[in-house]
């Protein structure tokens, strides 16, 4: 967002987890979100900014800045809270762990996908630097790390970890994917064919 309106301490809603919101503020921030998904759907990230976001929503601009650093920041906070959304998937009893991975990798594409203009947004806006993108930068990845993990676990043995270089390999393989699409370099559709074939091969090259 521009220099007069940002602070180095960052945005009332990104210093919430620390502490926490009152009924009207928490009110205000719902408000934001979903005016800001609905702006996004009519007219797109490119079009889209936190003055009309803000208008949308009924509340002034200065009010909108207080939890929002910029476009950036929305786009990225409405994924997250999207991706967290995400049903876990079902698999059938006793499945292997490639097939319990490539359910969820699948799960997670289909999630991203039934919000197309958020999907197309979040790309670049992930790639920005200011701390409040940052911040939600760290826990979407922390996301895919959780769902992966929890995929790869054997519900056999739930004590036995998941082996934290093949989770590595596995959020690196999904972000990258991500990446790709934004570039426009492959589909949705494409990248979850691509990524089960790759989820075989990560976890057949562990085995």
């Amino acid at each position: 967002m521009s220099s007069q309106v940002s602070t180095s301490a960052g945005s009332e809603a990104a210093q919430a987890p620390r502490r926490g919101l009152n009924a009207r503020q928490a009110d205000t921030v719902e408000r934001l979100m979903v005016a800001g998904l609905d702006e996004l759907r009519a007219v797109g990230h490119e079009a889209l900014t936190v003055r009309t976001v803000a208008q949308r929503a009924g509340v002034s601009p200065a009010t909108a800045y207080t939890y929002l650093a910029s476009k950036n920041h929305l786009f990225a906070e409405l994924f997250w809270r999207h991706l967290a959304d995400t049903p876990t998937p079902a698999v059938r009893p006793g499945a292997p762990a490639v097939e319990r991975v490539q359910a969820a990798v699948r799960a997670l594409t289909e999630r991203i996908t039934t919000e197309p203009e958020l999907a197309a947004a979040v790309t670049p806006a992930l790639l920005g630097t200011d701390p409040d993108v940052e911040r939600l930068r760290l826990k979407i990845g922390a996301e895919f790390l959780a769902r992966f993990e929890a995929a790869l676990t054997d519900p056999a043995e739930p004590a036995t970890p998941a082996d934290p270089a093949v989770l590595d390999v596995l959020v690196m393989s999904f972000s990258g994917a991500l990446l790709q699409v934004g570039m426009g370099l492959i589909t949705y559709a494409e990248m979850a064919d691509r990524l089960e074939s790759a989820v075989a091969v990560i976890i057949r090259g562990n085995a």
